[in-house]
């Protein structure tokens, strides 16, 4: 299963203008909810995103968040620092390519991070879930979390969650692909 765990404004947006994400903790909160992320993380056992993704999170200034083997979808990048070795992995290709060779490694649950690699594994229908944690913010432009597609992708709205009395978390699942009599 591929799953989507992200958050984005109001009008859909990842980051801003700049690239930024310091809006996402624009609500304060003082009890560091951490609004399902524990719960998500614990489904998955691997994490599949994207270089700039990776370059964010290298840029926060904190300890290695993730206890999850991460594989980085880059073509650029041929190394990784020295204290991620072993943690996390360079890889190329197709997102089914992709998927191909983590599923290879015995990794089925896969976490998909990165606004440019959720398109690309959205474009060959290859999400599962997505879990959408809305931030009331309007950043009037910035990086979409959703991009073109070949075909209409349809899901089911599982559940609804507020955090924070203003946040709110929205669960789908894929419905199943269109058969001749429709959607199953």
């Amino acid at each position: 299963m591929n799953k989507v765990f992200i958050a984005t404004s109001l009008d859909g947006y990842i980051a801003d203008q700049k690239g930024e994400i310091d809006w996402l903790h624009a609500i304060p909160n003082p009890e560091n909810d951490d609004m399902g992320y524990h719960e998500f993380i614990s489904t998955v056992d691997a994490l599949v995103m994207g270089r700039t993704t990776f370059e964010t999170v290298l840029g926060f200034d904190i300890d290695w968040p993730y206890k999850i083997p991460v594989f980085v979808l880059s073509r650029t990048l041929n190394t990784v620092p020295e204290d991620l070795t072993g943690k996390v992995k360079l890889i190329k290709g197709s997102p089914p390519e992709i998927l191909k060779s983590i599923r290879d490694k015995g990794f089925q649950n896969l976490y998909i991070d990165g606004g440019t690699t959720i398109q690309g594994f959205l474009k060959e229908d290859l999400i599962d879930q997505i879990i959408i944690t809305t931030i009331p913010v309007l950043l009037g432009g910035g990086s979409p979390l959703f991009g073109a597609l070949d075909q209409h992708l349809h899901f089911e709205h599982v559940r609804s969650t507020c955090y924070l009395n203003c946040i709110v978390q929205n669960e789908y699942r894929r419905k199943s692909h269109k058969t001749d009599a429709g959607y199953e």
